[in-house]
């Protein structure tokens, strides 16, 4: 085939493969591709708005001694079961002076649907209020302990309008009514992303405009990915009828698929627009653009998929739905990319820089990265070192990234430990990393559960938002042997350390159960409750029903939060080792080369190590909290870091594919392992810059929520790309790929044999090797 047939993009249907044909015929046909998009979006909208479901926080882990004391109580004290949430009243006069009131909403609360139990804070007329009870002692904060058959946040905006009608009374009479723990997530105001999105809208215009030069090229990637994230969400949604995902499922949905679809979009216009500067016709440059970083988008989008399914591991259905749901919108966003963006580049055409901010340039592609259909992989392997030797020097003599490559040639211990020590530096605070559960306190005013928080604290101490309940079931012990298991419990409960008050031991109804509450000195997410609550259960308990056959648990919200996480510390390795194994793989099965996939884990590694020391540097220790919004030091959420690491991976991933399948191109044709690590830092470098950095202020962009869990994600993610495409792409990769030289890609015989041959890029986009 001629060079003026490659130019002209006359190329044979049998050199056309799967993605090339899918890429062309959305483009000859996008009237068909974008109406079908819409149709589908709109109708998964509309089933979403009807039968969408709610999202919820239920960290309940069945077989935990949290829930099996759940269990076991309501099993036998059903009023004394179930989810409870406080109903917190607060005035400048005494509340014993709205006894009626007081006592009308505690009845309507009573009955409500889902509500097992609602106690009246206030005693009856005459009786002085009972030390350490729901009534402060200067009378004037109190609090209804409200019981629910479920967890209150899953029950709809319409069932918080019930509540509010319950609770009228009292704030018709000016008394102050603030929700505390799961009814006051309910209470919550509707999450919302869009000051995030316009703010990672608006730096990924102004990267892109810069960039690309041209307004509609900035354009196109944007469309593209919000189409993706929405029909992402409707799905999520409808998923979200079928079981229950977290508070924060969504919002991590949108964060990451709006990241990926950016990216995605931005590698295949690239790709596109390049061809339309080497003379392609508009659909057969769509179609080669698919082919080629189509394909490379489709392995990073398995990859990041692959990553997040991996959480799954942990057993823990809590994270494995938080990764399907991340998962979800990088599904679509890849789907977007293969079909809807190849579709509106139809649609544009060749004018794609008909409007432009400056003169539009070549997008980052050598001159021999134009390579047409009817050129091999392989072809330059054989066309001799002179061929190679005079593309490097033209790019060397105008290409920056050329010459700093050759720069770290030149010296790669030097880059690798400037690297190392940079990521070190940050890793440092990382052994002292606290896990734990973010509190209501930590929660901006505006939120009726932060003003909740800060009344219970400040009247009955803040151990008082988190209380435990101990159950004792003594259905197995004698009757006789009761009273005096009774008393040994009282006692041992009696003066443990962190303990604010205990509370009388009850006994259910039919006597099989021994239930109180205790109360912790120190707020639900401080360290010390967390060993409280294992002191209780582990120890305390245990000791004073020793020699009998009853059974002790330490149940509540607290207590549930806290089996949480130490599932998830204890899973943390086994996750960590997983996504590596996994990532390890897909590099082994992608380049072929067992020490390339290995510098990919270990790099990886390093770099999200120094994004975890940030998070504890900023959230833990203070650093940077309150300029975030976050009051106090707050310990780190027990699923982040593992959420974390398995985004991160699936993330770095996509700029290793798309750097080191240019190195291992360029390799293969030329032989020349140092200048093919200068030629992809420059082919790739400009592109791996703009993706990351509109990555980064999407992700930096939810800073601005009001949830302290999506600021913590949304900083983690931001500095965890960053650190990636700066100090390791830029300084470690080419330092250690230098390094390696040509061992690089080795490969055992035996492995060689039975890996299969996968083109990351479409470099073997020939009539005879098109798949």
């Amino acid at each position: 085939m001629s060079s003026s047939d490659t130019v002209s993009g006359s190329v044979p249907e049998k050199g056309r493969g799967r993605l090339w044909r899918l890429g062309e015929w959305c483009a000859r046909r996008p009237v068909v591709v974008l109406v079908g998009w819409l149709l589908v979006l709109v109708g998964v909208q509309v089933a979403d708005h009807l039968v969408g479901g709610a999202y919820s926080d239920d960290f309940s882990l069945p077989g935990t001694q949290a829930q099996e004391g759940r269990d076991v109580l309501a099993a036998h004290e059903p009023a004394a079961g179930g989810t409870s949430a406080q109903v917190v009243l607060h005035d400048g006069q005494p509340l014993v002076q709205f006894q009626a009131q007081v006592d009308q909403a505690v009845t309507s609360l009573q009955h409500l649907p889902h509500v097992l139990s609602a106690q009246n804070p206030l005693p009856p007329p005459g009786q002085a209020p009972q030390p350490g009870g729901p009534l402060a002692a200067d009378g004037l904060t109190g609090y209804v302990t409200v019981r629910f058959d479920g967890v209150p946040s899953t029950f709809g905006s319409d069932y918080l309008t019930q509540v509010d009608g319950a609770v009228a009374p009292l704030r018709q009479a000016g008394v102050q009514v603030e929700y505390g723990g799961p009814l006051g997530e309910l209470a919550r105001p509707e999450p919302s992303d869009r000051v995030s999105e316009l703010i990672g809208f608006g730096v990924a215009i102004v990267v892109l405009l810069v960039g690309f030069g041209s307004v509609i090229a900035a354009g196109l990637p944007l469309v593209s990915a919000l189409l993706a994230v929405l029909l992402g969400l409707g799905l999520l949604g409808l998923l979200a009828a079928l079981t229950t995902f977290a508070t924060v499922a969504p919002t991590l949905a949108t964060m990451i698929g709006l990241g990926v679809g950016i990216d995605y979009a931005l590698f295949l216009l690239t790709r596109h627009r390049q061809n339309l500067m080497d003379g392609r016709d508009p659909r057969t440059a769509a179609g080669h653009a698919v082919a080629t970083s189509g394909r490379a988008v489709l392995i990073s989008g398995c990859t990041v998929v692959i990553a997040l399914a991996g959480l799954s591991v942990s057993g823990i259905s809590f994270m494995a739905k938080l990764g399907l749901a991340a998962g979800v919108t990088v599904v679509t966003a890849v789907c977007g990319a293969l079909t809807l963006l190849p579709a509106l580049l139809g649609v544009i055409g060749r004018r794609m820089d008909r409007f432009t901010v400056r003169t539009p340039v070549a997008e980052g592609t050598g001159p021999d990265d134009r390579s047409g259909p009817d050129e091999s992989a392989g072809a330059g392997e054989n066309a001799g070192t002179d061929q190679g030797a005079e593309v490097d020097q033209g790019a060397g003599a105008g290409g920056m990234w050329h010459r700093y490559a050759r720069r770290v040639e030149r010296r790669p211990w030097w880059y690798l430990a400037a690297g190392l020590v940079t990521v070190l530096v940050l890793a440092v605070p990382l052994p002292s990393i606290q896990l734990g559960h973010i509190g209501d306190g930590a929660d901006p005013t505006s939120f009726t559960d932060r003003r909740a928080f800060d009344l219970m604290s400040a009247a009955f101490g803040p151990g008082s938002n988190g209380p435990l309940t101990v159950v004792v079931d003594q259905s197995a012990v004698a009757a006789s042997d009761r009273p005096a298991l009774a008393s040994a419990v009282q006692q041992a409960l009696a003066g443990v350390p962190d303990t604010a008050s205990t509370a009388p031991l009850q006994t259910s109804a039919d006597g099989e159960v021994l239930f109180t509450t205790v109360t912790p000195a120190q707020a639900p997410q401080s360290e010390r409750t967390t060993d409280l609550v294992g002191h209780l259960s582990d120890t305390v308990l245990p000791d004073a029903v020793r020699g009998t056959p009853a059974a002790t648990y330490v149940t509540g919200t607290t207590a549930a939060q806290v089996d949480f996480l130490d599932l998830v510390a204890a899973r943390l390795l086994p996750i960590i080792a997983v996504v590596v194994a996994l990532a390890f793989l897909i590099i082994l099965l992608v380049f072929r080369a067992p020490l390339v996939a290995l510098k990919a884990a270990v790099l990886n590694l390093v770099s999200i190590a120094a994004s975890y020391g940030v998070l504890v540097a900023v959230f833990q220790w203070g650093w940077g909290g309150p300029a975030l919004g976050v009051s106090g030091k707050v310990p780190i959420e027990s699923y982040v870091p593992m959420m974390m690491f398995a985004i991160v991976f699936g993330l770095s991933m996509d700029y290793e594919v798309f750097l080191l399948s240019r190195v291992h191109e360029r390799w293969r044709r030329t032989g020349d392992s140092r200048g093919a690590v200068a030629h992809a830092l420059e082919t790739t470098a400009r592109v791996i810059g703009c993706a990351a950095l509109i990555m980064v202020s999407v992700f930096a962009a939810f800073i601005v929520s009001d949830n302290v869990v999506i600021k913590m994600m949304g900083l983690g993610l931001a500095v965890s790309v960053l650190i990636d495409a700066t100090v390791v792409r830029l300084l470690m990769v080419p330092a250690a790929m230098t390094l390696l030289g040509g061992a690089a890609w080795w490969t055992p015989r035996w492995l060689d044999r039975i890996l299969p041959d996968i083109d990351a890029e479409g470099t073997n986009l020939s009539p005879d090797a098109m798949s």
